[in-house]
Order: structure tokens, then sequence, then C-alpha cells
């Protein structure tokens, strides 16, 4: 125990930081759209099986050669998922955080165009939406550089948050080398932000979430029915809006579009979202927001 452990179980602990976000918000609301759809594991993009993660077919089998079934359920949310969500949001007037696979991105300009005038942030989300676990760290580094490089390409400047999802222990490291991130999400450890130091540099964290999550539609243990997903989430919101009053916190939900985009999942999301727009109160908000907001008031918290 006397060796210098490399993860941090303590956090703020007991001294929470007295955060004020703007307008003095009980709760910081942020929602992320993954955007994953043509950049998954396909043969078709050099891999050697087919995808398995996060589909209508739970526990499936990697195959070696097209998976036709598995494509059609990723093809359903940039064909069709993505444009019933973004009506949505463009609607009820929703700033919202884009995770952006670079390759999906790439190969749908119409898509591209919609986040370009909708009101969006684009963080990236890798290059390819793989594993990158066992992808050597200079595999790795070349991906994020090439995700950097399409995005600033499409949309015009560079992406200023970086989640890859299926990250690697070297993750962190290439994400402190590249510099250029206000914010990394690769963590689920906190419901507010947090430095993490590196020698002498320093970077933000906005940890994510896994369970305000519609990718548990596509786990074991997870929501089978629209109202499971809007309980779980309301009551997230209920409890965090009520620590709010004395200690405010940040909510993140997590979407997918060939997931939440099903009209059978879709109507859970209106819901909530008529639900927290009831509240005046609350600063629904894009990541990059909350990172400047943390970066201006928050430096040494």
């Amino acid at each position: 125990m006397s060796k210098k452990y490399p993860r941090d179980m303590i956090g703020y602990g007991s001294k929470e930081p007295r955060v004020t976000w703007p307008n003095n918000a009980k709760l910081a609301l942020q929602i992320v759209l993954n955007y994953e759809e043509g950049a998954e594991n396909n043969i078709l993009h050099g891999d050697k099986n087919s995808e398995t993660f996060l589909s209508e077919i739970i526990g499936a089998k990697a195959i070696k050669d097209r998976h036709i079934n598995m494509e059609s359920m990723y093809e359903y949310g940039s064909r069709r998922g993505f444009w019933r969500i973004h009506k949505l949001f463009r609607e009820k007037k929703i700033p919202v955080t884009i995770f952006g696979v670079a390759m999906a991105l790439e190969r749908n300009p119409e898509v591209c165009n919609a986040i370009k005038n909708g009101n969006y942030e684009i963080a990236c989300h890798g290059w390819r939406w793989i594993d990158y676990q066992n992808v050597k760290k200079s595999v790795e580094k070349k991906d994020m550089k090439l995700a950097i490089k399409t995005i600033k390409k499409i949309f015009g400047e560079r992406p200023l948050g970086w989640y890859t999802g299926r990250c690697s222990t070297n993750t962190r490291d290439l994400v402190f080398e590249d510099g250029g991130f206000l914010y990394d999400s690769d963590s689920y450890s906190d419901d507010l932000p947090y430095w993490e130091y590196k020698k002498n540099k320093k970077q933000l964290i906005i940890p994510y979430t896994l369970d305000n999550n519609d990718m548990r539609f596509a786990t074991n243990q997870g929501f089978n029915s629209g109202d499971q997903f809007y309980t779980y989430l309301k009551d997230s919101f209920d409890a965090l809006y009520d620590e709010g009053k004395t200690n405010p916190k940040m909510m993140s939900v997590g979407l997918h579009c060939r997931l939440i985009g099903r009209p059978g999942r879709f109507q859970a999301l209106k819901k909530f979202i008529d639900y927290v727009l009831k509240f005046d109160d609350v600063w629904i908000c894009k990541r990059v927001d909350i990172a400047k907001h943390w970066i201006k008031n928050y430096s040494n918290k």
C-alpha cells in the first residue's frame, strides 16, 4: 500500500465545492447525442469481424463477413433516427453536444449540414467506433489526429471536447499530449467536473454517464420500455435538482441515433424534455459551455 496508487478514490469527498451555475441554476443539464453509424466494426472498414455492440441484437456474435442485419440497424440511426431526434431538439430549442465519430460524420454530409445549422457542439468521439483497449498507442494516436483533422475539415474548427468511450489506458495521456482539448469526458466518476494533473499540465474532466443512457435498451438488465427510461431520467433529475438547492451538480444524458431514434423509445425522450422545460432554474447547455464556465470560475477546484 506504500506504492503510489494511480487512481483517485477520494475526489471532492466531504468537501464539495460550492458551484454557482449561470443564473444561479440548481442543475446543469447536458444532453449528448452520439453519432457513430458508419464507423462501427465492419469488414468494409478493414476490420476482421462484424460489430457486436449496442444494437437490437443483444449478445450478437462477431462474424468474419458482412453482417447485413447489424449493418441495417446501424443505418437506421443515420437514415431516420438522427432526423427524428434533430427535429425535436430544433422545435424545443435544446442545445446539444454531439459525440461525433469522424469516419461516420464523413459518410453523411447531410447530417453534417444539419449539425452546422443547429444548436450543436461537435465533440470528437474518435476516428472509429471500435474498442481501443488493445490497440497500440501509436495507432490510437494516429486515429486521434485523423479524427481531429477530419472534424476540422468538415466543420471549420477543431473539436474542443474528447470522448473515446471504449478507451484504453493510453487515451488520457494522448489527450494530455494533444493539448488542444478544453475537456475530456472519458470518465464516469463524479457529478461535477474536476481537474486531472500530469507533471506540469492539467486537463479538465467532465464526466459522462452510462446509466442515464439509452444504451441500456441494448444491454442485459437494461431498459425494456420507454417508461423505464423516462422514470430513471426523471428520478436522476429530481435527486440532483433537490441537491442543487444547496450544492448544484451536473447531469448528463446519453443518446444514440439508432436507439432512442426508434419510435417506441422516442416518446420517453420527448416526455423527459417536456418535464425539464417546466423548470426555469435549470441550465440546459452544451458540454463546452460547462467547460468554459469551469475554466473561468474554478481553475483550482
